[in-house]
């Protein structure tokens, strides 16, 4: 009996310890690269290339960090960036949260074939080409507004995967919230507003963090419909720009001919990369503590039909 007893009490503790471990484990497999590309960042060019760099820089420098911000472009870039994920944004989660409401009403016959339509862009898309004389039909090349209409950037307006995760969390809430909402008197739009937004908080959170993320990292529509015009380039394309010269010059060719003196054995390609996926990193770091609850929650809920 007491051998049973103890077994019992056994177990418990070897499984909990069992899962302290395991997950220390994952947190260190995910937070290694991190803090490797962190110290390689502050750590001196040639000396990173004698290896041994694991969490902590052998010889500290912000040279690396100094060669980035060296040339005023990026900052006017990291402003555009800065407003592109914030417009882009509010502007398909907007839109997105009223077109996941409206075909999640059964009373709106043409539903089923919508949700079709958008469902098949998942998985079909036009091409880079006919995209392009799309956007150049439209007299959107080398405009800011490609950045938030064009698909290919972020989500673009409408993202059909964050619909049907913003229809599927509807359809969790209590339909009678609607019909007592009918009954008063509201009207779809109030309905929408003053109902369906407060209570989608959580999902909409969601499809913003991963909306933000995909507008802030992109660089590939700059570099194809933005180009020409530097006011409009973005931080990512910048940076990627950056990358590419250092990777070729072996040196930051944007800063002047004494600093590069200065710095040609402290910068090299692996170093200067390290940096800019931190400047491009950082932003995303900080605000993602502020919708981490709702992010969790959203992703739970939204995933799940009731």
């Amino acid at each position: 009996m007491q051998t049973t007893i103890k077994k019992f009490k056994t177990e418990p503790f070897l499984f909990h310890t069992f899962n302290v471990i395991f997950m220390l484990f994952v947190a260190v497999v995910t937070l290694y690269p991190f803090l490797n590309t962190l110290a390689v960042s502050f750590n001196a060019g040639l000396d990173t290339t004698r290896g041994g760099i694991y969490v902590w820089p052998r010889e500290w420098t912000i040279k690396n960090y100094q060669a980035v911000f060296a040339s005023g472009k990026v900052y006017d870039a990291f402003w555009v960036s800065v407003a592109r994920t914030l417009v882009g944004t509010l502007v398909s989660v907007f839109l997105t949260a009223m077109l996941a409401y409206t075909i999640s009403r059964k009373e709106y016959i043409f539903r089923k074939p919508i949700t079709l339509i958008f469902i098949l862009t998942m998985y079909f898309s036009a091409g880079l080409i006919p995209s392009y004389f799309l956007i150049k039909d439209l007299h959107l090349l080398n405009s800011f507004w490609v950045y938030i209409l064009f698909p290919g950037a972020g989500a673009g307006m409408i993202s059909a995967f964050n619909m049907l995760v913003v229809r599927t969390y509807i359809y969790t809430l209590p339909e009678s919230l609607i019909e007592s909402a009918k009954i008063d008197g509201a009207t779809d739009f109030r309905t929408f507003f003053n109902i369906i937004m407060p209570l989608c908080t959580p999902v909409l959170a969601t499809i913003a963090l991963f909306t933000a993320v995909g507008q802030w990292n992109t660089w590939f529509d700059t570099f194809i419909f933005a180009s020409s015009r530097q006011e409009l380039s973005t931080l990512q394309f910048e940076l990627m720009r950056l990358m590419s010269s250092t990777v070729n010059s072996n040196a930051n060719p944007n800063i002047s001919s004494t600093a590069a003196r200065d710095t040609a054995t402290m910068i090299t390609p692996l170093s200067i990369r390290a940096a800019i996926t931190m400047v491009a990193s950082v932003p995303i770091l900080i605000v993602y503590p502020f919708l981490q609850r709702h992010f969790v929650s959203g992703m739970q809920l939204g995933s799940v039909k009731e």
